[in-house]
């Protein structure tokens, strides 16, 4: 394993002798520095009147930058134009019919506009009206990549930006296209998601803006702040990678949270002793074991019921364990696909305990032809949430 940041599990295990840690101190460039970070309080911009979604500092270090010749990479955690599409009348929100998920906005070069489901594809015109009060107050809430490329245009219209996200290079080749162009100087601005963040070596960029740190941290996962820390890290690392010293900023509602903290200081030992408490304390990876049961199926109302047949057995077996058995409950995202989705949670120190669980569960679900109508799977540890 390699890595300037290393998941927690992966460290802890290390710490613990499990793995053998070797150390690399310096970065790979001899004469590259470590960049200077700055972040920024977007909730002061707003009491001094600023509602751009640049801080005045990143204004003004793009500006800078332009006029020194040098490249600016500006990274975004989400793609499309608008988070989501709502009515300002009603509030009624545009949410995709095959999927629990509100629909994210797009243009196509032409600015047409369209609302796209980034789950099952399902795409469709953005409408003028609300279908529920007929109210022609429609707009879009949040921010996308497509959002800030147009801003960077509006502010800067001498710039030459491009885009890099999962909508510019779904076309083979446009990734090694994008990244070509950018490298060869044809582009000052580069905005995107985090394909732009991970091990590009660009020499003549010294500025890196992260225009929203909070989309990753709040998430519904208890590995959001690893997560938000690692593109924090990583996006660092893109400024002044040759002989030109680099810059980051850090736009954040949270700019007191441990995770941007951390990441502003490059100081993932610091980050990894405030986070292995927190898991400590809540009992998850790597000091304890986590088994996710997860169900899929048609019809919603079955897929409960058989939810709760199921927690009926866990709980019997697990109870000699002591294993914790946290729901049933709806995924996250309750339907995708037309598909309905809900997990249950098991947590205990011991590895082999949930093993037995899962092959008892295995047999009994093969004996019973009822749950034959639904999916049903089984992830150790997960890496994502559900």
């Amino acid at each position: 394993l390699g890595s300037a940041t290393p998941s927690v599990d992966s460290y802890y295990r290390a710490q613990e002798g499990d793995y053998k840690l070797l150390e690399l101190m310096n970065r790979a460039v001899e004469k590259a520095s470590m960049a200077d970070v700055s972040v920024v309080d977007m909730r002061e911009e707003l009491k001094l009147g600023n509602r751009s979604i640049f801080s005045n500092r990143l204004k003004e270090l793009i500006k800078d930058r332009l006029s020194k010749k040098q490249q600016t990479m500006l990274f975004l955690n989400r793609r499309g134009y608008a988070g989501f599409v709502s009515c300002r009348s009603c509030g009624h929100v545009f949410k995709c019919p095959h999927c629990d998920v509100s629909l994210t906005e797009h243009f196509s070069g032409t600015h047409n506009a369209k609302l796209s489901c980034h789950y099952c594809g399902f795409e469709v015109k953005r409408p003028v009206e609300c279908p529920e009060c007929q109210s022609k107050m429609i707009a879009g809430f949040g921010l996308g990549t497509e959002k800030v490329e147009d801003y960077v245009k509006s502010v800067f219209p001498e710039a030459k930006v491009l885009r890099m996200d999962a909508d510019t290079t779904k076309n083979k080749g446009a990734h090694e296209k994008l990244l070509d162009q950018f490298a060869n100087g044809e582009a000052d601005i580069l905005v995107g998601t985090q394909m732009i963040v991970k091990g590009h070596d660009f020499a003549n960029v010294t500025l890196v803006g992260v225009i929203a740190a909070d989309l990753t941290l709040f998430e519904n996962d208890y590995k959001s702040a690893e997560k938000t820390f690692n593109l924090l890290t990583q996006a660092a690392g893109r400024a002044g990678r040759g002989d030109l010293h680099g810059e980051v900023v850090i736009q954040t509602y949270s700019p007191e949270h441990y995770c941007i903290e951390t990441a502003a200081k490059q100081d993932y030992e610091a980050f990894y002793t405030e986070e292995k408490a927190y898991r400590k304390i809540l009992s998850y990876p790597p000091f304890t074991n986590v088994l996710v049961v997860y169900m899929e199926n048609d019809d919603y109302q079955e897929l409960v019921k058989l939810s709760d047949e199921l927690k009926v057995s866990l709980t019997k077996w697990g109870t000699s364990n002591k294993v914790n058995i946290i729901g049933p409950c709806d995924a996250t995202i309750v339907k995708m696909n037309d598909r309905y989705r809900r997990v249950i949670y098991l947590k205990n120190k011991d590895y082999d305990a949930l093993v037995q669980i899962k092959n008892l569960t295995e047999a009994y679900l093969k004996s019973h032809d009822e749950f034959k109508k639904c999916y049903i799977a089984f992830d150790f540890n997960p890496t994502h949430a559900y």
